[in-house]
């Protein structure tokens, strides 16, 4: 067996993220992919802007859009987020499973206006809002069941495409020491 991140890229388990690192990687992210299976059975996927509240992910479509529409049928999905954006080093994932609940009511849609809102577009959240607050607009409720895969090449010595570096000079286990 080779060493992770200069011989090989097979064993990656000792990469994932730990929660600490996920919560630091959620925060720094706004969008995920969000990933549904369409009315034909096919998955698919769509890049969405999130905020966190209340231990779910907080999302929101038009009521018409496939995406929406794919909940009635199937509410399991998969947000996908990455660090690509970020100005965070290195390459960092982290792929959750959850369920989704659409909320069509008026109190839902203004909490979640003000808190999307404000992080979306601090610099006049009151104009996005409106923008926003349109008859069809539902927002998207998903509540994690399971991690289904994460990783951290700040893990890996080589930058996780065997280039030169030493072992996690710059990533969190060299932090900690």
């Amino acid at each position: 067996m080779g060493r992770i991140g200069i011989d090989d890229l097979e064993a990656l388990q000792t990469l994932r993220l730990n929660l600490a690192e996920q919560s630091e990687l959620l925060d720094a992210q706004t969008e995920c992919t969000f990933v549904f299976t369409n009315e034909q059975g096919w998955p698919s996927g769509v890049i969405m802007s999130f905020v966190r509240a209340d231990g779910a992910f907080w999302l929101t479509a038009v009521e018409s859009r496939p995406h929406a529409r794919s909940l009635a049928a199937d509410p399991r999905v998969t947000l996908v987020v990455s660090n690509a954006g970020t100005g965070s080093p290195g390459r960092q994932m982290l792929a959750i499973r959850g369920v989704a609940l659409v909320h069509r009511d008026p109190p839902t849609k203004e909490w979640f206006f003000e808190r999307f809102t404000s992080r979306m577009q601090p610099a006049d959240p009151g104009s996005f809002a409106r923008l926003l607050d349109s008859p069809k607009r539902v927002v998207v409720e998903v509540r994690p069941v399971a991690v289904a895969v994460s990783h951290d090449s700040r893990k890996m010595p080589g930058n996780g495409r065997g280039g030169p570096g030493d072992p996690v000079s710059s990533g969190p286990a060299a932090k900690a020491q």
